[in-house]
């Protein structure tokens, strides 16, 4: 099974298991059709997305610490390590019940892996997070949302949600008497390239000293913080002309009163 790093190839089903088997337990397998965890993990190097069933066992223990009531400690020594993992599942699905969970899992191993004999029926809104599970800028803005205090300079701020203004900018950091604009960027590896909307480069121009990227490295394994102030002045960007697909839309032929 290939594995880049220490990212293995099947990363999001297995984090998926892990979550399930930890905050569900022996209630999860069963929505599988599977009495025992062994013959749980036996399934899926089956099916081939593991070598060997102790890959999801594994991602078990790393999950466990963060849910105590299951009684087992896990991977505790890690402390929070991994909690990024299961931030980006709790905001999508932290709200499932373990039927609606387990559904989402099968919905994942039908469409990602053609595992046709299991059933599954989600609702609309499901599937609309569902889609949002694999997207890096999510999981990044998220663990950036939980841990912005780390860095020094929004150290004791109050963070301000601005994603869904779509002004340039994810989130507004207001610090004493001073704010600040982050722009969250998500890198799979300890290192990589990202790019600037039109609007990010113009708030970024405008605010300089005050807009802040912050990009979230090794997102894979354990992620750390860099961040970059005034990117325009301290960074080299090239421009590029990206030529929108045309879209649809559908309008009435008469009114409707």
């Amino acid at each position: 099974m290939e594995q880049k790093g220490n990212k293995h190839e099947n990363y999001e089903i297995l984090n998926l298991l892990g979550y399930g088997l930890s905050k569900f337990d022996n209630a999860f397998i069963k929505e599988f059709g599977f009495t025992t965890k062994t013959n749980f993990f036996n399934y899926f190097v089956e099916i081939g997305i593991v070598e060997t069933g102790s890959v999801v066992k594994n991602r078990m223990d790393l999950f466990d610490p963060f849910f105590p009531n299951n009684g087992r400690k896990g991977w505790w020594q890690k402390g929070d390590a991994y909690i990024h993992r299961k931030y980006l599942i709790d905001s999508l699905f932290g709200n499932e019940n373990v039927k609606g969970y387990s559904d989402i899992v099968k919905l994942y191993l039908k469409e990602n892996y053609k595992i046709k004999e299991l059933f599954v029926e989600v609702k609309p809104i499901v599937k609309s997070r569902f889609k949002k599970l694999q997207e890096t800028g999510l999981e990044a803005e998220l663990y950036f949302m939980n841990n912005f205090n780390e860095i020094s300079a929004f150290n004791n701020g109050i963070l301000e949600d601005a994603r869904l203004y779509g002004d340039g900018y994810d989130f507004q950091i207001n610090v004493n008497e001073s704010s600040y604009l982050a722009e969250v960027k998500g890198i799979r590896e300890k290192k990589g390239k990202f790019r600037l909307t039109e609007k990010e480069f113009l708030m970024a121009s405008e605010y300089k000293n005050d807009y802040i990227i912050t990009l979230v490295l090794n997102m894979n394994d354990l992620p750390t913080f860099l961040t970059i102030e005034n990117p325009i002045n301290n960074l080299k960007f090239e421009e590029r002309i990206i030529k929108s697909k045309e879209t649809k839309e559908y309008h009435l032929s008469k009114d409707i009163c």
